[in-house]
Order: structure tokens, then C-alpha cells, then sequence
């Protein structure tokens, strides 16, 4: 058994100029095959079981209701071989008391966590990809071999070394509560996401910058929704003045004790985030790891 997967050549665009000729770039998607309906899943549960499909539909939909009812009271409800589900939600995080408010949250969540068992099954099997050009032909196929590694859905950061960077609270999100309750302020993006417009982040100089959506960190690669709103924080090099741009257009930034701050919203499109921290001693205008 394996996975498939789609690598498409597409023309990915950072700017609204109709004359950009963008760039190509083979992206990966899993290649899903139909969904399998409710009364399919319960014949073949009756028969591997060997009850009858009347009585595993009754079981089935009476277990049903039970996780609804359990898990909206605010339990971390069990799902027998698969792993637990639980409501959350994503709301912004305010600084005084007087400020929280209901009108805080932007969504409420469904979070599944997997057992170990699923989480092994799916890291042991193995992934084929099959890749297209942008003509729609079959230009190569290939076996992966990457290191299994499979998301903690407690914590979606792309990269484990960067800390708890999504909405799960992955993106350096807010405390979870287990009651059916979280903030973890914001999407991100670090990647929680698999839907959205992808964020290039580039950070130039050698001062510190920091990218967030609602209160969590965003990395470069996250995805975002079109006009969700992304803060950017700058400590520019000594005696430097910063600069960011998204997509080429300059963001307004403001200046207070030395920290810059400006915000934008996201493009309906991938983007190309560029901040520019200032030129620190010894001249060096780029740093690829600057944070």
C-alpha cells in the first residue's frame, strides 16, 4: 500500500502585474481518490465484523451522537483505533482583562489527535509521486524516501526546532484547553494550514524581525487566507532605518522605543514578504537565518 502524490508544474505569480511572468514550480498535493460514503464504510465494517449492516448502522449512528453530544459539553472524546476529538477554537489574545469578549474568536475548530498506532502506520507507508509538466504530461515518477515524519497535531510547526509555531496552538499559538476551548491566536500558518496562499518570508540585514497573524508566529512557507491581517515587528541594526515590502509594495512602517512595526493584509495569491533590517557593521545586508 502507499500514498499518492501529485507533483504539477504551476506558475506561481508575487505580484498583481498582469506583465509578470512568474515563476514555475512543481508543487506536491496528495492525489485523493473518491470519497467513500457513509453506507459503503458500514458494509464493509458489518462484514468484517460479522454483524449485520442494520445493526452496525445503529451503532454507527448512535456513536455518532454520542461523540457530538460529549464533545460540545467540552470532552476530549475518544474515537475507538483511530485517536480523540475535541472543539476548539481560534481567537485574538488581548492584554487587559476589560478587553476579552466573545467577539475575540474568529472560528471555532474540530481537532482530531491520532493514535500512536495511526501516527506509525502512516509514517511507514511508503509515498509515490508521480510528476507532471505544465502541459499536463507525465514527466517522471519516483518512490519517496523521505523520514516518515508525521505532524503533531498538538503542534503543526513545519519545523520541530522552531518550537510551537501553529494555530494548534501551532504558530506559538495560546494555551490549549482541553475543555473545547483554545486560543491559539491566529492561522498559521507556520503552516497549521494546508489551504491558503503560501508566504515567502526574506529577511535582510542584520537586525531581528518578527512575522505574526493574530498573536502567532508566522514562518516562511506558511499559508494564509486572502486578507488576513499579518503584524510584522522590526529591531533594525544600530543607526539603521528598516524597509518591508510585500509583492514589490512598501509597507508602512511605525517607529516607537526603537521597534518598527507595520501590518498588511494578506494577497489573494502566494506572496513574497521581504524585510530589510539595516545594514549592520562589517557590511553584511543579508542574513538567510535572520530571525
Amino acid at each position: 500500500m502507499a500514498l499518492k502524490v501529485k507533483a504539477v508544474e504551476r506558475n506561481i505569480k508575487f505580484t498583481k502585474d498582469e506583465n509578470d511572468p512568474g515563476v514555475w514550480r512543481y508543487v506536491m498535493q496528495p492525489d485523493l481518490y473518491i470519497a467513500l460514503n457513509q453506507a459503503k464504510v458500514i458494509r464493509e465494517a458489518a462484514l468484517r465484523s460479522g454483524v449485520s449492516q442494520g445493526v452496525m448502522k445503529a451503532c454507527w449512528d448512535a456513536a455518532g451522537e454520542v461523540i457530538k453530544a460529549w464533545a460540545t459539553e467540552g470532552h476530549s472524546v475518544a474515537l475507538p483505533g483511530l485517536g480523540s476529538m475535541r472543539f476548539g477554537l481560534r481567537a485574538k489574545s488581548v492584554e487587559k482583562v476589560e478587553d476579552v469578549k466573545s467577539s475575540l474568536i474568529s472560528s471555532r475548530r474540530i481537532i482530531f489527535t491520532p493514535t500512536q498506532d495511526l501516527k506509525d502506520e502512516l509514517a511507514s507507508t511508503a509515498i509515490q509521486i508521480t510528476c507532471y509538466d505544465r502541459n499536463g504530461e507525465i514527466v517522471k515518477r519516483v518512490t519517496s524516501a523521505d523520514a516518515g515524519t508525521v505532524e503533531d497535531p498538538e503542534n503543526t510547526s513545519p519545523n520541530p526546532s522552531e518550537g510551537n509555531t501553529s494555530p494548534n496552538p501551532s504558530e506559538g499559538g495560546e494555551p490549549d484547553n482541553t475543555g473545547g476551548g483554545e486560543n491559539t491566536g491566529g492561522n498559521q500558518t507556520g503552516g497549521e494550514s494546508t489551504s491558503g496562499y503560501a508566504l515567502s518570508i526574506s529577511r535582510l540585514g542584520s537586525g531581528s524581525a518578527n512575522v505574526t497573524h493574530e498573536g502567532s508566529n508566522v514562518n516562511s512557507g506558511a499559508k494564509l487566507n486572502e486578507d488576513d491581517e499579518v503584524e510584522i515587528s522590526i529591531t533594525p541594526a544600530e543607526g539603521q532605518t528598516p524597509t518591508a515590502t510585500i509583492n514589490g509594495s512598501s509597507i508602512e512602517l511605525t517607529e516607537e522605543n526603537g521597534v518598527y512595526t507595520g501590518s498588511f493584509a494578506m494577497p489573494a495569491q502566494a506572496s513574497n514578504l521581504v524585510i530589510n533590517t539595516g545594514q549592520g557593521e562589517g557590511g553584511d545586508d543579508y542574513d538567510p537565518n535572520g530571525n
